[in-house]
């Protein structure tokens, strides 16, 4: 077993000399074989530090309790730096709206990302191994997945995480326990069939082994590896093809129509890499949605369709607009203030608006798309504002001489329906002067008879899901 694990972490090189490495342990026998494997192994891999890292889920009251007792005398004994974390699995879960194993997943990497960067460490191992594996692999398959998802565990992630035992059995690493007397704790909730991950190791494959193929997890290990390096090249066309049809902003991704013209492998991925840059992670998302955002591609401009973690996809005239609805984006579609002469700055927004009251009329005019000069005059003795817009709004462009729906103008301009809420309107009273980023009024343009000017600058930040 020794060999394989000094093998797996060679061949993929996931230590390198002088490397400070945290490896999670839940106090159950894959993470203490692995953090007992590493310690044997310090000096060999030429590791500088070892760091142990914990979770308390609070899901199991006095065992969880006992699990993390456990590690930090195991730490103690070994002169290792132990850090643990207790968390509301449940509770998380239910804020989050996502699953409780999910929800133990991203506290467990957030924690770890967190250690990461507090004791400048290179590495992060984890103690997945064969089993899990095989496990990961035929529950995506049966949830449907394409060759991405039958990939299954990479052995290292980000040039961060690493996995050293991935490719090590269960029973080897029961095996190592026994024989080093590590006595692991035992997590009694692995051995119920409450979760799907639980069903399949505890119901599925064994009927599989004992009806089909008595080799079933070795198979599905070759199997993930065969498509791995197949993968390995689609990746790299479909990064290429990301990078030329795909438009990344703060909170949203816009894929170019031409995307869908490409081979659905290429597509697929795609579609992929902008809901891991909008989510950070591909939890929970299925084969499923993937493809319900090509047929969307096919679809009426203005069609949506919801996606896992609140994202959504919506088309835009052809093209796809993903983005993640949040807190954020809320509080940004219900801003309303006054604007006065001078300084004004708006937080929720992170911008600034000056106004200027400026008296000489020969003042140099260069208007640009957030930077815009009114008729003061015009405008009377009304307050000025700043919002979002209303139902039955009405403006008149520039140019123009009657109203127009200011629905009706956007879907001229092809604003996207999810940007349209977003947009800030400057007021004049009752009346909108200016849609900023797109168009002023003609009601108060400057003329020939314009005596005092009113300069309007927008700054910094992002205004109407617009990059400044």
């Amino acid at each position: 077993m020794k060999d394989v694990v000094i093998n797996t972490i060679k061949k993929y090189n996931m230590i390198e000399a002088n490397d400070r490495v945290i490896v999670g342990v839940s106090g159950g026998p894959d993470s203490m074989c692995l953090l007992h494997m590493l310690c044997l192994l310090k000096d060999e891999l030429k590791i500088k530090n070892i760091y142990v890292a914990h979770i308390n889920h609070g899901i199991r009251g006095a065992e969880s309790d006992a699990d993390e007792k456990y590690v930090e005398n195991f730490c103690c004994m070994n002169n290792l730096d132990f850090f643990s974390k207790t968390i509301d699995m449940n509770k998380i879960a239910k804020e989050k709206g996502i699953s409780s194993e999910s929800a133990g997943r991203e506290a467990r990497y957030d924690f770890f990302d967190y250690l990461k960067r507090k004791l400048d460490a290179q590495k992060i191992a984890t103690a997945h191994n064969a089993n899990d594996q095989a496990e990961t692999v035929l529950m995506r398959i049966m949830r449907g997945t394409g060759l991405q998802g039958v990939e299954g565990i990479n052995p290292i992630r980000d040039g961060v995480y690493i996995r050293p035992l991935i490719n090590v059995l269960r029973e080897d690493i029961e095996n190592y326990c026994e024989r080093y007397k590590l006595n692991p704790r035992i997590d009694k909730t692995n051995l119920q069939n409450i979760y799907t991950r639980n069903k399949i190791r505890l119901e599925l494959i064994p009927y599989i082994k004992d009806n089909f193929n008595k080799d079933i997890i070795n198979t599905l290990c070759r199997f993930s590896n065969i498509v791995s390096k197949d993968n390995v090249y689609l990746e790299e066309v479909s990064k290429f093809k990301f990078e030329k049809y795909c438009t990344k902003k703060s909170q949203k991704v816009i894929i170019d129509k031409r995307a869908f013209l490409e081979q659905e492998s290429i597509s697929t991925r795609m579609l992929r890499e902008a809901i891991l840059y909008i989510n950070k992670n591909l939890y929970n998302l299925e084969m499923k949605n993937i493809y319900d955002i090509l047929e969307l591609s096919l679809n009426t401009t203005g069609k949506v369709v919801n996606l896992p973690s609140n994202i959504k996809a919506e088309n835009v005239y052809g093209d796809i607009h993903l983005y993640k609805e949040n807190n954020y984006i809320n509080k940004v579609n219900n801003t309303e203030c006054e604007l006065k002469i001078g300084f004004n700055k708006i937080e929720d927004l992170n911008i600034n608006i000056k106004l200027y009251d400026i008296k000489d009329h020969n003042h140099n005019i260069n208007s640009s798309k957030y930077v815009q000069y009114f008729d003061y005059d015009k405008i009377s003795n009304e307050k000025i504002y700043l919002r979002n817009r209303k139902n039955g709004d009405k403006f008149t462009p520039l140019g123009m001489k009657g109203n127009k729906k200011l629905k009706d103008f956007f879907i001229d301009l092809k604003i996207p329906r999810e940007e349209r809420d977003k947009l800030k309107l400057v007021c004049f009273g009752r009346e909108i002067a200016w849609i900023i980023g797109y168009r002023t009024s003609n009601n108060f343009k400057i003329d020939k008879n314009t005596k005092n000017v009113l300069e309007i600058i927008v700054e910094r930040g992002e205004i109407n899901g617009v990059d400044k």
